[in-house]
């Protein structure tokens, strides 16, 4: 099921590291922030509830290996977790790397910097992002 006027519906939602049949990972383009992940669930659905319960074990699995994944090569300050799907209700989860010394830590993302970007810091991260992608695909596929 899709809805045409859903922009997850009609698109990848990013750059795609990994797809199957129910989901797939993408890692989301913010300024700024270039470990930001989204896992999207295929299917159009607005809630995590709106899953079976062996859909809601799928989609989370995805969400905690995406965490795994980054936790072990980028050991940052926090993972944020988020789905909240105000602007877009499509079910999908927001998992984030945050580091204490990114724009808006420790606020979140969508708040006020709390400081300029560090623009070294953030380029070698992104400069990671390849090797991050191709491991999180792998982790998917076991």
């Amino acid at each position: 099921m899709t809805n045409s006027a859903c922009p997850l519906c009609e698109g990848d939602g990013g750059l795609l590291v990994f797809r199957n049949h129910d989901l797939r990972i993408i890692q989301a383009s913010e300024a700024g922030f270039p470990a930001f992940y989204r896992v999207i669930w295929n299917r159009h659905v607005a809630e995590f509830s709106d899953l079976s319960p062996t859909e809601r074990q799928v989609c989370m699995h995805a969400v905690a290996k995406v965490e795994q994944v980054l936790r072990s090569e980028l050991q940052p300050t926090k993972i944020n977790l988020a789905a909240l799907g105000n602007l877009v209700p499509h079910l999908h989860w927001h998992v984030i790397a945050r580091f204490d010394w990114d724009s808006h830590f420790p606020a979140p993302i969508w708040g006020a910097a709390q400081r300029p970007v560090d623009e070294e810091k953030t380029a070698a991260i992104a400069s990671r992002s390849h090797d991050i992608n191709r491991l999180m695909a792998e982790a998917m596929a076991l």
